[in-house]
Order: C-alpha cells, then sequence, then structure tokens
C-alpha cells in the first residue's frame, strides 16, 4: 500500500493540513497512521465528509448569483478561493468584503453559511446604491427592470439603440445631479444598462460619465426577479457602506474572515486600465492595502487577497511577491473573459494570497 504524508492529502482535498490530522484523529480516514509526529495515509484515500459545513449551511436551498456582469469577477475561480473558507469553525462568525464589486464570493458564502455579520463596501456609489436598493426597496425595483425589459426586448435594433442611449443619458444625469443617497431608477438603469451594454461593462470617462456603447445581445434577461427576491433577502442583514476598504477597519477583527479583491494591477505597461470608478488604483495604493492588510492579520483576521500575476508579462516582476512576502502566495489559472480584443482573452495567472 503507497502512502502520502498529511500535506499531500491537505493539498490533494484542498483543506489544511490541521483539518487532516484531525480527521485522522478522529479515525475517519481509514488506514491512516501515525508515524513519530506525522501522519500518513493511504494514497487511495478519499476525502471524508465534513458534517461540520453541513451543519453550517443555510438549509433553506436559496442559492444566489451575481445580479451584474462584472470586469474581474470572481465566478470563474469561487473554487478555489472557496478552498479558504473558515468559517467550518465556530470561531470565524463574520466576513467582510471591502471591494464586493459584483460580490460573486458574498453570494457564494451567504448561500452557503449562516454568519453573525456580513460587511461589504465599494467606492462605486452606483453599484453599492444598487446593493441597497435591491437590499430595501426590492419590489418597485422589479417593476422598473419589468416595463424596461417588456418595451425593450421586442425591439429591433435601431429603435434598442434609441431607448439604450436615451437611458444611458438618463443615468448619467441621475449620477450627476440625481440624489445620491438611495436612487430606485438609478439602480434600475445601472441593471439595465449592465445587461445590455457592450461586454457587461462598466466604464466612465474622465468627467465620470458611463460611456459603454449598446451590446448585441438578443433576448437579454433584464429583470431576473426570481434571482433579485432571493438576493434581497439574503443581503437584509449585511451592512452595506459606499466608501473606502479602510472603513472596514472598526468592524473586522479577529473573528473575521476578509476577502480584498482590488482594482487589479495592469499584467502590462502598456494595458489600458478598464476604470470601474473615477479613481484608479495605482502600485502606491497597492502597497498602502498590503499594509493594511499586515494590520487586520495583526488583529487576529484570517485574510484572502486576489491580484493579477505580473508574472504573466514579466517573470522577473515580484512587485506581490515583494510587498506580501510575509503571506504565503498562490498562482491559479483563470480565464481574462472581458476584453475589447477576443485574441486577448485566455488563460493567465491570478494571485491569492493568505495569511493562514
Amino acid at each position: 500500500m503507497e502512502f502520502m504524508s498529511a500535506r499531500d492529502a491537505a493539498d490533494k482535498w484542498g483543506i489544511s493540513q490541521r483539518r487532516v490530522a484531525v480527521l485522522c484523529s478522529e479515525s475517519r480516514i481509514g488506514n491512516a497512521t501515525m508515524i513519530g509526529n506525522m501522519w500518513i495515509i493511504p494514497t487511495t484515500a478519499e476525502k471524508p465528509i465534513d458534517a461540520r459545513s453541513i451543519r453550517y449551511s443555510k438549509n433553506d436551498g436559496k442559492k444566489i448569483k451575481p445580479f451584474l456582469k462584472w470586469a474581474g469577477g470572481k465566478g470563474q475561480l469561487l473554487s478555489e478561493i472557496e478552498k479558504y473558507y473558515p468559517f467550518e469553525s465556530k470561531k470565524i462568525t463574520k466576513y467582510a468584503e471591502p471591494f464586493v464589486g459584483g460580490g460573486a464570493v458574498l453570494f457564494d458564502i451567504l448561500s452557503k453559511y449562516n454568519l453573525e455579520s456580513v460587511y461589504i463596501s465599494d467606492i462605486n456609489a452606483e453599484l453599492i446604491n444598487t446593493y441597497r436598493i435591491i437590499r430595501d426597496d426590492v419590489n418597485v425595483l422589479i417593476d422598473m427592470l419589468r416595463v424596461m425589459q417588456n418595451e425593450f426586448v421586442p425591439m429591433d435594433t435601431e429603435n434598442r439603440k434609441i431607448y439604450y442611449f436615451a437611458k444611458r443619458a438618463r443615468f448619467n444625469d441621475l449620477k450627476v445631479n440625481g440624489d445620491e443617497t438611495i436612487n430606485i431608477e438609478k439602480a434600475a438603469l445601472m441593471i439595465f444598462l449592465n445587461k445590455t451594454c457592450f461586454n457587461g461593462l462598466y466604464r466612465v470617462n474622465k468627467k465620470g460619465l458611463f460611456n459603454v456603447p449598446m451590446g448585441s445581445y438578443k433576448n437579454p434577461t433584464i429583470c431576473d426577479e426570481d434571482n433579485l427576491r432571493a438576493v434581497s433577502e439574503k443581503l437584509q442583514s449585511v451592512t452595506i457602506v459606499c466608501g473606502d476598504y479602510r472603513e472596514a477597519a472598526n468592524f473586522i477583527d479577529e473573528d473575521t474572515f476578509v476577502y480584498f479583491d482590488p482594482p487589479y494591477r495592469p499584467i502590462t505597461d502598456t494595458a489600458s486600465f478598464t476604470a470601474y470608478t473615477e479613481n484608479l488604483f495605482n502600485d502606491e495604493e497597492q502597497i498602502e492595502l498590503a499594509k493594511f492588510v499586515d494590520d487586520m492579520h495583526r488583529k487576529g483576521a484570517k485574510v484572502v487577497v486576489s491580484n493579477s500575476d505580473p508574472k504573466n508579462s514579466n517573470i522577473n516582476d515580484n512587485f506581490f511577491d515583494n510587498i506580501y512576502s510575509t503571506h504565503k502566495i498562490k498562482r491559479v489559472e483563470a480565464t481574462r473573459m472581458i476584453n475589447s480584443n477576443s485574441a486577448a482573452r485566455g488563460k493567465i495567472k491570478e494571485l491569492l494570497i493568505s495569511n493562514f
């Protein structure tokens, strides 16, 4: 019989080495043997079903998904990111996501776990407004989206363009001149534009105006009522903040899992940065974020950070290896989904950085 180490089993099953040792000590892995102070495990052993994750999962059966298509969305990396979820332990009872974006990780966690407290934030005021409206005024929002869908979908291409650009102009007017606190119409327009614009991009010009042209979808789902209602239900107890990631400091403590998904560093010097907001996130700000991560680490929080891997274009670029040198860095394969040049879409490496 061939054996593997607890570390090999941990890597194979996507759990921690400490968790493998616990499973061995509980006799839940057949023929696992202690040699000295190390566990050795048959290579044919299968990962035991973790009863704790079942106990902590929500049992209402409602899976939710992002309500927007978002550049840099983490749907494709969930299988890697979820390996870091620490909620099986009763100690980690809070979750914070200070760059929430499209919320793929947030909604995966809300679908699976009952947590005591959840905090999300972003500096994109229109995005955060949409989260708040879905939480607080979903019925009126759905009514507005249903009207837009019924009007837009039956139109021919030329009339769709006229309709689209009118809605885009209205959105920009509300963005500049409207009520910046809570605005249901602005949230409805945000979703409409996201579902009908080119590639689902959110991009603004130097004046802060949304400037993405119309896409060519045949039958876009503008009003996904079932998902919007499910998202609204899950967001009821979530704290939603429009602000800088540093504002999360008062929420984060030793009982918190924090996921940071900042605007990615461009892979090449000539790469054009997709502006999610009027503010860019340069190398100096990446360094400031790394310092903040260190501060949260000292608080005792469990932290994961994602970013692009500069080694995709320059094997000698150690920018993230240097600023996160005290943490663990894992390179994972991803697909660049949004790019104006289809030839530039494809497999790349991304970074998952953790303090545990």
